[in-house]
């Protein structure tokens, strides 16, 4: 399973925090690996440089062999929360996507 980590220009994508998310992710969907080809993270700040609520979110894009790619996001206070937050999100889609996949 490759890992594709992208940032946009208000968050910091140095590479301590590449592999720290992407582990987090690895580990995460650990179960799901041997179906998925690929997984695109795309981290951002909607609000750039102002303070808000919830203004981080994180976009976890997976391609699942055979399938079309899906894709879940999830906004919080940190990029730490956005991360797992969709990483919790995207487990529970592909528990039921790689689920009727298994069943038919």
């Amino acid at each position: 399973m490759i890992i594709q980590f992208n940032t946009d220009k208000t968050i910091n994508g140095n590479e301590r925090d590449q592999s720290y998310f992407t582990t987090m992710i690895a580990e995460g969907l650990k179960n799901y690996e041997s179906h998925i080809t690929r997984i695109e993270s795309h981290l951002s700040d909607e609000n750039g440089k102002k303070d808000g609520q919830k203004d981080m979110r994180c976009l976890l894009e997976a391609r699942i062999e055979g399938k079309q790619p899906v894709a879940v996001s999830c906004q919080a206070n940190t990029i730490e929360l956005a991360v797992s937050g969709a990483v919790d999100k995207l487990t529970a889609l592909l528990e039921t996507t790689i689920g009727r996949m298994q069943n038919h």
